[in-house]
């Protein structure tokens, strides 16, 4: 990120219902990692999406597929 920025990171399934949210808060500038623990999830196509807004006010949305397999 390039600043400091509140940001959340969700995981949708194909029908549009909230699964997990892994990321719920505020973050430095820099680069970030998450563990995603999947256990919990069957396998299947999922849907993440980030928002994050800047303290400059600034934001970003991403919205992006992928597939579970286990």
């Amino acid at each position: 990120m390039a600043v400091d920025s509140r940001v959340t990171l969700k995981i949708f399934d194909v029908l549009g219902q909230e699964v997990m949210t892994l990321i719920n808060g505020n973050y430095l500038s820099g680069s970030h990692k998450v563990n995603f623990d999947a256990s919990g999830l069957n396998s299947g196509v999922y849907v993440y999406r980030i928002d994050a807004t800047g303290i400059d006010g600034r934001t970003f949305t991403a919205t992006k597929k992928m597939i579970l397999n286990k």
